[in-house]
């Protein structure tokens, strides 16, 4: 057994994992508070697009992000511009999959944080003369603080456990696409049960552990609520 062979997916994963988590709450908090505090009519049709990763097969949502990420779609584009061809079958054509697929995922916790806050916080910020960006990030986003929590442990754990969408637009390119659910993919694929025993058993005890940590989250944000 190769350690170096085994510690090279979990390095790798646990790299996209990080870089998606920070992209997703940047992108989520703004889209989770418009979608908390709009009264347009059409945002639950935009609510129900963030979404759609929960219900699309992974192999679909994969599909269409391979078009879009190939050289003939936008990602071959912006990867022009960069001396490349394509951003399929790169590590940041697998940040910017993970990121749309695990988008419900962090929109959600986040908006449902923005909407427990209420109107009250906020009617007193705006008569202290705060702006709404100093709102914002000074009222609304410390009291959204556990949606952020368990938004970025969700991306975090939703990112680690990623095949479908992976295995589409990225293939097992080591070093490079070949994350820990391809590498269990491929160690079962060639028989070296040892190997898929050890990563699958260390994906259980990180399982429970998410789980843990977001009910202990939930939990202390109900005390402190009452």
């Amino acid at each position: 057994m190769d350690l170096a062979e085994l510690w090279s997916p979990i390095a790798l994963t646990l790299q996209l994992a990080a870089v998606t988590t920070v992209l997703l709450l940047v992108v989520s908090a703004p889209i989770a508070w418009w979608l908390a505090r709009s009264e347009a009519w059409w945002k639950e049709a935009v609510a129900a697009i963030v979404a759609m990763p929960l219900v699309l097969p992974p192999t679909v949502l994969g599909f269409y992000l391979l078009l879009a990420l190939g050289p003939d779609g936008p990602g071959g584009a912006i990867a022009g511009l960069f001396g490349g061809r394509t951003l399929a079958f790169t590590f940041e054509g697998l940040v910017i999959g993970s990121v749309i697929y695990s988008l419900p995922f962090v929109v959600q916790p986040i908006r449902n944080s923005f909407e427990a806050i209420g109107d009250r916080p906020l009617e007193v910020a705006a008569t202290l003369r705060a702006s709404p960006w100093d709102t914002f990030w000074n009222v609304a986003i410390p009291l959204a603080r556990p949606g952020f929590l368990t938004g970025a442990v969700l991306g975090f754990a939703h990112t680690i456990g990623e095949f479908g969408v992976i295995l589409m637009i990225g293939g097992s390119i080591p070093g490079e696409t070949k994350v820990l659910s391809i590498a269990i993919y491929d160690y079962v694929e060639t028989l070296r049960w040892q190997e898929a025993h050890i990563l699958s058993a260390g994906m259980v005890v990180f399982a429970f552990l998410v789980i843990l940590t977001t009910a202990l989250i939930d939990r202390r944000s109900r005390s402190r609520r009452r």
